[in-house]
């Protein structure tokens, strides 16, 4: 099964600038979207299912054109779950599961700490995270979490390290709790295949960053340790150019 996660900073802006088109070629069993920035009915979802995606299933955030999550699959989902039942994280539709026959599939969006009151939000939405999953994994071993994490784990992940320190995103309080995370019983998929630097998912707008390749890479396809057998290969397909981030792509058998 090939899977790509994609922030792609409001769906409706991205199929705008060719999102629907780049699907259709891009062709992985399943999508997940994050920061969609939409409800339902403004997607149009007549062009999303003739690009091959009959199975749409969607998050929003109660705030209109703010945050949301999506999952599209070619595959019917045995099961989907909608947001977590943890009243603050589904009101900004940040969590979407989809259950299949091997695996699960989530989508996430977890908060930026682009302020005070923001970061501490992102600490305790972290935290409450990792119990999330951890009770989760009881349950349902094999996860596959891919999205928007809002961190860089380590050093080689992004463009200047010592300028970026105090910088929310690359804080060492965020850092370390994504090293534990992977530690729980993570494989960070792109890092398993590739160790080499300047790979990046995410680049500001501003000071021609993306042309310069000053990137950070924030978005992971977290896999199960139990998986790992299954896993064939991850990308970052940084040539994918309908928002600020570009996809990422694991595959597994």
């Amino acid at each position: 099964m090939k899977i790509i996660s994609y922030n792609v900073n409001g769906i409706r802006a991205a199929m705008s600038k060719g999102f629907t088109q780049w699907l259709s070629v891009a062709n992985p069993d399943v999508i997940c979207l994050q920061e969609i920035k939409a409800e339902e009915q403004q997607i149009d979802l007549k062009a999303l299912q003739d690009a091959g995606y009959p199975y749409l299933y969607w998050h929003s955030a109660v705030k209109k054109g703010y945050s949301g999550v999506g999952i599209l699959s070619k595959i019917k989902p045995n099961h989907i779950e909608i947001g977590t039942g943890i009243d603050y994280m589904d009101y900004e539709g940040r969590i979407i599961r989809a259950d299949f026959p091997d695996f699960s599939i989530i989508s996430l969006y977890l908060p930026s700490g682009t302020n005070i009151d923001r970061l501490e939000h992102k600490l305790t939405f972290m935290a409450d995270f990792q119990q999330y999953i951890n009770d989760l994994k009881k349950d349902i071993p094999n996860l596959i979490i891919c999205g928007d994490y809002n961190i860089c784990h380590q050093a080689i992940d992004i463009h200047d390290p010592v300028r970026n320190a105090n910088v929310s995103g690359f804080l060492p309080v965020e850092r370390q709790w994504l090293d534990n995370f992977i530690k729980s019983g993570f494989i960070d998929s792109f890092r398993y295949f590739h160790k080499e630097p300047h790979n990046y998912s995410w680049w500001s707008y501003r000071a021609n960053a993306r042309n310069n390749n000053k990137g950070w890479r924030i978005d992971y396809c977290m896999v199960s340790n139990s998986l790992e057998n299954k896993l064939k290969r991850a990308l970052i397909l940084p040539e994918a150019k309908h928002s600020d981030h570009c996809p990422i792509l694991v595959e597994v058998d």
